[in-house]
């Protein structure tokens, strides 16, 4: 195909168009845009700042893939979509890490990239990527403006381009969506050309709309016609994807179902619902289907949402071989790993249950349950006893810091945990009776990459977040220190706990020791060495040592008075290592579980 001739055009016609995209998406409900450094991108750069005066909040960043992380925190927090503005060249494919765990979680997630004409694409010009092809495998929908740049385009195509961008980042399964956008010279328009564009889009009198697509009503499975809610059974909920909003809605619904059938609920740490008033939850799953511990399958299972992080529950949910429905709140991929499910469904709880009958539950699911949650009693019983000797904690390991900050941190304080170990001891070591609260994590691809960021978009959404992290996962995103004066200027808050075990602390929990002749710790831990405290101190973040447990809920008073803050905790990797494994086989299960009548 010939590259297309250049398109005569002003830095004012750029802008325009820049002025047209980025007002059409305001118009649909973008909130927040967040802005990188760049030449190539200054047309959307000025109509942004433009734009604020409409209540568009726009938050500057240097480091293209922490910025894609804070807009992924957004769109977590609250389901609408953030976007990020990138110059050309190798600033988009910083935006990857974060697009692939936009893509795997489910996050809404707008990447706006400005790029060269096509007549410079491919023969040598500066800064000239394929950059349209970065994002493409892990992206809802891609799309090019006019490959003789943005001022060709109608307002009318801008507008569409605009809204259909908006509405594939919203669709089932929401997700990224890449818009790459030419712009050819010149593009930096003049005050006189600003004012003039922006009075222009003042008066702008296009109006679009879109009347709502007709959508066509499925059957909804009816509760009996898959799984009997009046015989035993079991619920397992794994991490929650959809807007923090619609979580009451989804824990009301299940409270229904639990009512009818009776059925016990194993919920993820990240789901949400544990501490939910009224649900009868198993929270030690984890450690009852511990080493040794042959716990029969449960005789039909009710999975929502994605594979929780437990490998024992998911080994215990592939060995159950009776009936399993898997209902998605609005995905409709294929969600099961274990290749157990009978049936998927993307409509959600609620819709499935509004055929369910009337009714008590069965005594032998009451039963069933009795028995799941008196073995979780004993094993809270069992841990509280190991760390709570005459009322102070003792010096700090990591399952007790977990069950320790669940307990301290205010009742509905968002919590984001850091994939690897922290998510895990979330999981298994998590106090009961700890208040509920929404918990985020990275559960879409479980990296590290840009854990700092996501956090600090979490508690500009929320107004405030804790952050339970390791060492490495932190320094891979040291960057994110730098959404201080963000934080500060919205009037949020978040404090980093940090888990510091001198390198990669999960390895010592796999079974991948090497021998005498092989390094472990150059291999897998990679300890750095390296003062986190002072680390935070050159970004300007005051940072406090917590050497004892019984330290810990003043530290979280102090941080509480700080825009951002750290906690900063040592621990011994592989003394905590080895207690887990020591907790798993040393916690046995009620004997109840393993009645042959239940």
């Amino acid at each position: 195909m010939p590259t297309p001739p250049a398109h005569r055009c002003s830095a004012g016609d750029n802008l325009r168009a820049a002025l047209t995209l980025l007002d059409t998406l305001q118009r649909l409900g973008l909130r927040r845009l967040v802005l990188c450094p760049g030449s190539r991108s200054a047309p959307l750069a000025v109509a942004a700042g433009l734009l604020e005066s409409r209540g568009l909040a726009l938050i500057p960043a240097v480091d293209e893939r922490s910025a894609a992380f804070l807009a992924l925190g957004f769109g977590r927090a609250d389901g609408v979509p953030a976007a990020v503005v990138t110059t050309s060249g190798s600033a988009v494919a910083n935006l990857l890490p974060a697009v692939v765990e936009a893509d795997h979680g489910a996050v809404p997630l707008l990447l706006l990239s400005a790029d060269r004409p096509a007549r410079l694409k491919g023969c040598g010009a500066n800064q000239t990527v394929n950059q349209e092809a970065f994002l493409a495998p892990c992206c809802r929908w891609m799309a090019a403006g006019d490959p003789r740049g943005l001022a060709a385009m109608s307002a009318q195509r801008l507008c569409a381009l605009a809204e259909r961008a908006w509405a594939a980042a919203l669709a089932a399964p929401v997700g990224p969506v890449h818009l790459n956008l030419p712009f050819d010279e010149p593009l930096h328009a003049s005050a006189q050309q600003i004012d003039a564009e922006w009075a222009r889009c003042d008066a702008s009198s296009v109006v679009w709309e879109q009347a709502p697509a007709a959508v066509a009503e499925k059957p909804v499975e009816r509760a009996a016609d898959v799984l009997d809610p009046d015989q035993p059974g079991a619920v397992v909920v794994g991490p929650w994807r959809a807007p923090a909003a619609l979580l009451e809605p989804f824990a009301q619904a299940l409270l229904r179902w639990q009512r009818r059938s009776g059925w016990p609920v194993l919920a993820d740490g990240l789901s949400g619902l544990r501490g939910w008033p009224g649900l009868q939850l198993v929270h030690g799953y984890d450690l009852l289907l511990g080493e040794g511990h042959a716990i029969p399958a449960a005789p039909q299972l009710l999975r929502l949402g994605s594979m929780p992080a437990s490998r024992r529950l998911q080994q215990w949910i592939a060995a159950s071989s009776g009936p399993q429905l898997l209902i998605t709140e609005g995905d409709p991929r294929n969600l099961d790993a274990t290749g157990t499910a009978s049936q998927q469904i993307a409509g959600g709880l609620a819709a499935w249950l509004d055929g369910l009958s009337d009714g008590s539950p069965s005594a032998t699911s009451q039963a069933f349950c009795a028995a799941w949650l008196a073995a979780d009693q004993q094993l809270q019983q069992q841990l509280d006893q190991r760390w709570l000797a005459d009322g102070a904690m003792k010096p700090v390991c990591e399952p007790a810091l977990a069950r320790a900050l669940s307990r301290l941190l205010p009742a509905a304080e968002p919590l984001m945990l850091a994939s690897s170990s922290p998510v895990r001891d979330w999981e298994s070591f998590a106090a009961a009776d700890a208040p509920q609260r929404p918990v985020f994590g990275f559960r879409g691809a479980s990296g590290i990459d840009g854990t700092l960021s996501m956090a600090a978009g979490l508690a500009m959404s929320l107004g405030c977040t804790t952050l339970l992290s390791g060492d490495l996962a932190l320094l891979h995103d040291a960057n994110g220190w730098l959404w201080r004066e963000v934080l500060a200027a919205a009037q949020a808050r978040l404090t980093v706990v940090l888990v510091d075990n001198a390198g990669g602390g999960i390895f010592e929990q796999l079974p991948i020791r090497t021998g005498p002749q092989l390094d472990f710790e150059r291999l897998f831990a990679m300890p750095q060495q390296l003062d986190h405290s002072a680390l935070a101190a050159g970004y300007g973040i005051p940072a406090r040592a917590i050497t004892s447990l019984d330290q810990l809920a003043a530290g979280l008073q102090w941080a509480a008075q700080q825009p951002m803050a750290l906690l900063h905790l040592r621990t011994d990797r592989q003394a905590d290592a080895a207690l887990r494994h020591q907790l798993r086989r040393a916690m046995p299960p009620h004997n109840g579980l393993y009645s042959p009548g239940v």
